[in-house]
């Protein structure tokens, strides 16, 4: 009996994903649950298990190809009689790549996607129509919320989507191309197989000035795209601004030196200086609530919940798992939502509700050795702290010179909500609550 393998919804507002990577090939014997292939949404990267234990019999959709869900990706032999293996080319079998000048080339500038299409087996259909033409617009609660902050009406986007659902990317393509209705783009010089069909890189300086000597041209990663679009989103929608501060965490670096391994005993977890971080955070959040907002058109939304999103370094890309009600957790509570949340985003087992909702985010580039970064906020923030390399350095104390452990702190942030006093002060907030630290951790 054929079972079908289909592509999964990851959350209510996701409606299609892009196939990374096959984890195994026609002819393949497989068990249930087993991780069958990887798949990248606009929320995370995932490992899709197998439906069922089996052979697997045919690959109907191949790696770079972005389908809606429920789309069926493949099929499984659950009898094992040995179905015909498709004809559908396993990821081992593609043809070579084409010559790489014929490949998009890594651009220094903003990634802009072009729409998609869903991938059919029938000819491509005509031209998506306006959204004011097909009556009733359909959009996710995300879309609606991006329209309203760039003020964009949503009767102007050309949806690309199933049944003509305007997607994040058209929203992104409509603003890229200047506030107008995007017409159908020329047809782009042919990719390598397997790479993203759905991305256009714009070329911002001619393309011999890129294409010279010795060289190697890499298609972008769909998480890499996703990056570079929120990034330059970001970067287009809030006025950063930037602050820096130093703390002296001394007492924390002793205090962890001595009770490091006794954490891990009693507890079962690793103690990591993060912990500290994000509760200075929260108190801080509270004594300054607009750092903990975002921004609707003309509105303010002050949010009640601190929900702390902290960035997570992968060998593919970068990712922002959030702690939820992290001003109700406990030290012990924070650390173990941090090392768990760590743990499956490098296994690419978060879920999308996981990658969602965060009021506040810190980014640590001091864990590569990083003295100070000024991150990018992540929308839909207003703000983002990020953390330095702890070193000793001679401070002066008392007039006198001492070897203290030092940390600088930076604070990107929205100057269309917080301003530099403001930004200044919550800093401050931190660095007092650093030094000062009095909270048990065991």
């Amino acid at each position: 009996m054929a079972v079908d393998v289909v592509m999964p919804q990851m959350g209510e507002s996701i409606f299609e994903g892009t196939i990374t990577k096959w984890l195994k090939k026609p002819g393949d014997k497989v068990e249930r649950d087993e991780p069958l292939f990887e798949i990248s949404t606009d929320k995370v990267d995932a490992e899709i298990p197998a439906p069922a234990s089996g052979t697997l019999s045919e690959i109907k959709v191949t790696e770079g190809q972005t389908v809606p869900i429920k789309t069926v990706v493949a099929l499984i032999d659950s009898d094992g009689a040995g179905a015909a293996v498709a004809a559908a080319p396993a990821p081992a079998e593609k043809p070579a790549p084409a010559p790489a000048p014929a490949a998009p080339a890594p651009e220094p500038v903003a990634a802009v996607p072009a729409p998609v299409a869903p991938a059919r087996s029938a000819p491509a259909a005509a031209p998506a129509a306006p959204a004011e033409a097909r009556g009733r617009i359909r959009s996710s609660p995300l879309v609606r919320k991006m329209a309203r902050e760039q003020q964009i009406d949503l009767a102007q986007v050309r949806g690309t989507g199933a049944g003509g659902r305007i997607s994040k990317r058209d929203i992104e393509a409509f603003v890229a191309a200047g506030g107008v209705a995007a017409a159908p783009r020329p047809a782009t010089p042919a990719a390598a197989p397997g790479a993203p069909a759905h991305v256009a890189l714009e070329v911002a300086v001619p393309r011999e000035r890129l294409y010279f000597g010795r060289y190697e041209v890499e298609p972008m990663s769909v998480m890499r795209q996703r990056i570079a679009e929120h990034m330059v989103a970001s970067k287009r929608v809030s006025a950063h601004v930037y602050s820096v501060d130093e703390a002296d965490v001394t007492k924390i670096v002793s205090l962890r030196g001595k009770l490091k391994d006794q954490f891990e005993a009693q507890t079962g977890t690793k103690l990591t200086f993060m912990p500290f971080f994000i509760r200075a955070a929260v108190e801080a959040l509270r004594k300054y609530p607009t750092v903990n907002a975002s921004i609707d058109g003309t509105n303010v939304v002050l949010h009640r919940d601190i929900n702390v999103g902290i960035a997570v370094a992968l060998d593919w890309g970068l990712i922002v798992p959030v702690v939820k009600g992290a001003d109700e957790k406990n030290f012990l509570g924070l650390q173990r939502a941090v090392n768990d949340l760590a743990e499956r985003a490098r296994t690419k087992r978060l879920k999308p509700e996981e990658v969602q909702e965060g009021t506040f985010s810190i980014t640590n580039p001091g864990v590569f050795g990083g003295l100070m970064g000024l991150p990018v906020i992540n929308q839909p923030n207003v703000a983002i702290l990020g953390l330095g390399t702890i070193q000793k350095r001679p401070v002066v104390i008392d007039d006198a010179i001492a070897i203290r452990s030092m940390v600088y702190l930076t604070l990107s942030y929205d100057h269309r909500v917080v301003d530099g006093a403001i930004a200044h002060q919550f800093l401050h907030h931190i660095k007092k609550t650093l030094e000062g630290w009095a909270e048990p951790i065991l």
